[in-house]
């Protein structure tokens, strides 16, 4: 009978890995824990536990943090995430500037820049990766660290990828930004993976890692600032739509309301108030 390949489900190799990423995971969620805490909450043995904690440590995922004490017996070992083990950069994209924040794997900050910068000023349009590139590396300085040490980089921006054609759609307001090479560019200079993703998407990823959506499975978060936004979250999924645009609301007009792209004296209908509006025009 012909062998397993390798990496097939069910093999020890992937159950293996699976212990370690609900392990990791678990380690996230709720801070240092003992080795018998993890096996209660995964459900593991505590031989099986231990080994995986021993490969944790093994390759600097995972480190002791001091013992668990007040309780009978031994004091317990804690078991932490290493925060060194890994970094990203999270890069911010407004029509002012762009920001860049260095996090340890752990999330806590350890470094940030901030480069001004008018989106649709006509020495800015055409400098997108190099304006990128000097918020990462300043960035990178304040954490005393270099472009090795960066595992990945995400990009919030208004308005989202078009999937099919890689181009950035709903923010006319960011010129610089709808280059079909972009992407590219950006790796190069960077160093790193990297992924556009929108800015109000990625708040409702955070909440629902650690803020208000973290019991829900389906939510909309709203998002209220300069410009009117959502982000749609079903079966714990996060919903893009087929071009990227899911959740790029207007604002729904009601009778006698002015319109937002009317003059002073256009308003709405009798009609109107029956569905949401696009804020950027069709096209």
């Amino acid at each position: 009978m012909a062998g397993t390949a390798p990496g097939t489900p069910g093999t020890p190799s992937v159950l293996r890995a699976m212990n370690d990423r609900a392990a990791l995971d678990l380690l996230v969620a709720h801070g240092p824990l003992t080795r018998t805490r993890i096996g209660e909450l995964t459900g593991l043995s505590k031989p099986t536990t231990s080994q995986l904690l021993s490969r944790l440590e093994a390759v600097g995922l995972v480190r002791t943090t001091g013992s668990q004490t007040g309780r009978p017996g031994p004091n317990a070992v804690l078991y932490e995430i290493h925060p060194g083990a890994a970094h990203i950069v999270a890069v911010s994209a407004d029509p002012t500037g762009i920001t860049a924040v260095v996090a340890d794997i752990a999330g806590a900050e350890r470094g940030r820049c901030r480069i001004e910068a008018v989106a649709v000023a006509d020495d800015v349009r055409n400098r997108t990766a190099q304006l990128v590139a000097e918020a990462f590396d300043g960035a990178l300085r304040r954490a005393g660290l270099g472009h090795d040490d960066i595992t990945a980089t995400v990009i919030g921006t208004p308005g989202a990828i078009d999937p099919h054609t890689g181009q950035l759609r709903y923010a006319p307001h960011l010129p610089g930004w709808h280059s079909r090479t972009l992407l590219a560019e950006l790796a190069e200079v960077l160093g790193t993976p990297v992924s556009i993703e929108n800015d109000v998407n990625l708040a409702a990823i955070a909440e629902q890692y650690e803020g208000a959506a973290q019991d829900h499975d389906d939510f909309v978060l709203a998002y209220v600032d300069e410009g009117v936004g959502a982000a749609i979250v079903l079966g714990g999924v996060l919903l893009r739509g087929a071009t990227g645009g899911a959740g790029e609301i207007g604002y729904m007009p009601l009778p006698g309301a002015p319109l937002a792209r009317g003059g002073e004296k256009e308003t709405a209908g009798e009609d109107a108030g029956g569905g949401f509006q696009s804020l950027v025009a069709a096209p």
